[in-house]
C-alpha cells in the first residue's frame, strides 16, 4: 500500500497508460488482476479544448476502475490547464498526470510535447506548477530518463516537478531517443528515487517476478509501473500482485483461460465501442492473447481477415475446441 497525495493505492502495481490499449474494457480487465492503481491512455489537451468527440470518449471510465489517473500530453500552459479542469469535471479522476515521456514523433516532434518537454526545465516547471494550482485531485508526472544519451536529466526534472507541487514521478529508464530499445536503465530510476520525497514509480522492462524484483530491490522505487509486458498477460498483473503482497507464485494460465478472455475482453469492447471498432481492436489483442500456443500464426491470420463479432467468437470456438477445450 502507499498514498499518492490523499489517494490510498492498496498495492504496488500499476498500470502504464499504453496509447491505443489502455481504454475503459482493457484496464477492467486489469483491475479484475488486482492492479492498485490503473493509468488511462493519454489524451491530448488541445483536442479537449477544441471538444472533439473522439477524445472525450477516451474519457469514458466506470466507477470499478478506481483509483485511477488520466493522461493529458500538451506544451502549452494554458490549454494544459483547461483541458485538467475539463477531465476533473467531465471524468471526475482520483489523479492527473502530465505526460513527459512519450517518444512518439507526433507527439515529440510535431506536437513538441511528451518526452519533448525533458528539454525546457523551465516550461515543465510552469505546467505542472500550474496545473497543481488549478485541480483539486493529485497530479503526477511521467517521464523518461532525459531526451537523448547526451543530456539525461531525471533527476533535475523529478526535483523541479517535486518544487512545483506534484504528488509522484514515474520515470521510464530510457530515453526518448532510445524509444523502447535497449534496456532500461535502473541507475537512474534509483537515482531519481533518492533525489526527491515523493512517491517514484519505476517503469521499463517488467515481465515477470523476477524483473519486477530488481526493479524494486535495487531501486527502491514505490512502485513499478508494468506497460508492453501485460499485452496478451493481464495474469502477470495478478502474479506480481499475488507474490509481492502474499508471497504466493500463481498458476500461469491455461489455453482455455487464455481463449476465455479473448470472448471477455472482446464482450466489453463491444459494450463502449460499435462492432466494427471493437473487432478492430480485439483482433491485435488476440494476437498477443494466444502468442506462442499451438496453432496460433493460423487462427491469426483468421482473425484478421473477418469484420464482425460472430465470426471472432466463431474462430476461437473452433480453436478452442481444436486444442481440446
Amino acid at each position: 500500500m502507499f498514498y499518492i497525495g490523499n489517494v490510498k493505492i492498496d498495492n504496488r502495481i500499476v498500470l502504464a497508460p499504453m496509447a491505443g490499449v489502455c481504454n475503459s474494457a482493457f484496464r477492467k480487465i486489469i483491475k479484475e488482476m488486482g492492479c492498485g492503481l490503473l493509468y488511462a491512455e493519454m489524451v491530448s489537451d488541445k483536442a479537449l479544448v477544441y471538444n472533439s468527440k473522439k477524445t472525450i470518449d477516451m474519457l469514458y471510465m466506470e466507477e470499478s476502475e478506481r483509483p485511477i489517473a488520466q493522461q493529458i500530453f500538451g506544451s502549452d500552459v494554458e490549454t494544459f490547464v483547461k483541458a485538467a479542469k475539463f477531465v476533473c469535471e467531465k471524468m471526475k479522476p482520483d489523479i492527473i498526470d502530465i505526460n513527459m515521456g512519450c517518444p512518439v514523433p507526433k507527439v515529440a516532434v510535431r506536437a513538441q510535447a511528451g518526452s519533448a518537454l525533458l528539454k525546457d526545465p523551465l516550461k515543465i516547471k510552469e505546467i505542472v506548477k500550474a496545473v497543481v494550482e488549478a485541480v483539486s485531485v493529485p497530479v503526477t508526472v511521467k517521464i523518461r530518463s532525459g531526451w537523448d544519451s547526451d543530456s539525461i536529466n531525471a533527476v533535475e526534472v523529478a526535483r523541479i516537478c517535486e518544487e512545483a507541487g506534484a504528488s509522484a514521478i514515474t520515470i521510464h529508464g530510457r530515453t526518448r531517443s532510445q524509444g523502447y530499445s535497449g534496456k532500461v536503465d535502473l541507475d537512474i530510476i534509483k537515482k531519481v528515487k533518492e533525489a526527491v520525497n515523493i512517491p517514484v514509480i519505476g517503469n521499463g522492462d517488467i515481465v515477470d517476478i523476477e524483473s519486477a524484483k530488481k526493479m524494486f530491490e535495487y531501486t527502491l522505487v514505490d512502485a513499478i509501473m508494468i506497460g508492453r509486458g501485460c499485452l496478451g498477460n493481464p495474469w502477470l498483473i495478478r502474479e506480481l500482485v499475488s507474490y509481492f503482497d502474499r508471497g504466493v507464485i500463481c498458476d500461469k494460465p491455461s489455453y482455455r483461460e487464455r481463449i476465455d478472455m479473448c470472448f471477455h475482453h472482446l464482450d466489453y469492447l463491444l459494450k463502449i465501442k460499435c462492432e466494427k471498432v471493437a473487432v478492430l481492436e480485439m483482433r491485435s489483442h488476440i494476437a498477443w492473447y494466444i502468442k506462442g500456443m499451438p496453432y496460433a500464426k493460423e487462427v491469426k491470420e483468421e482473425c484478421f481477415k473477418v469484420v464482425s463479432s460472430d465470426e471472432l467468437r466463431k474462430i476461437l470456438s473452433n480453436y478452442l475446441k481444436k486444442l481440446g477445450g
